[in-house]
């Protein structure tokens, strides 16, 4: 038995979850531009981000993206799935497709995925720490309370004493992510 007579297996590209994650991060991305109109703790944490602050989220190596920021009149807005030719200020990979699926399906939180080493920051941690806050937020209003809890950390308080907020917010924020 030769061992040069076998051919060398590559891995292959899995197209379904690479979909999935892109439209998770549209969803994600527009989203985050509807909470930071309405949920007053989002727009508390983009306040302190500096004028020019642009966030990229990709998965490593190749992609999809989702590119977040404040336009040049202050107000956040999604700027689409392509970094090209943008000043990005915070960079969070997710180092695998694995853990990209592991984070977008809720079978882990964001934060456990930080605790076990699936992202890398590449610009201010303490930026990257509030997008993980806002992450946090913008899940708790797009997702039913018992995946919620799968996904984020600690659920809020404020949203088990105030139904009304929540659901109005909800609503306000789904209408907003998903009509251009």
């Amino acid at each position: 038995m030769n061992i040069n007579n076998y051919p060398e297996i590559k891995a292959g590209k899995d197209f379904i979850s690479k979909i999935y994650v892109a439209i998770m991060l549209w969803i994600v991305g527009r989203a985050i531009q509807a909470a930071s109109r309405v949920d007053k703790e989002v727009k508390k944490e983009f306040a302190e981000f500096p004028a020019d602050f642009m966030m990229c989220m990709s998965i490593l190596p190749f992609g999809p993206h989702m590119v977040v920021g404040k336009d040049k009149n202050g107000k956040v807005k999604y700027m689409g799935w392509n970094p090209q030719g943008k000043k990005i200020t915070l960079t969070m990979n997710i180092k695998s497709m694995a853990a990209a699926m592991q984070v977008f399906t809720f079978q882990e939180s964001t934060t456990t995925a930080f605790a076990h080493d699936r992202f890398t920051v590449d610009g201010d941690i303490v930026q990257g720490l509030a997008v993980v806050r806002v992450l946090n937020i913008v899940e708790v209003y797009l997702l039913p309370k018992i995946i919620t809890k799968l996904a984020v950390k600690r659920y809020p308080k404020w949203s088990e004493m105030s139904p009304l907020r929540k659901w109005v917010g909800r609503i306000i924020i789904y209408v907003r992510a998903f009509t251009f």
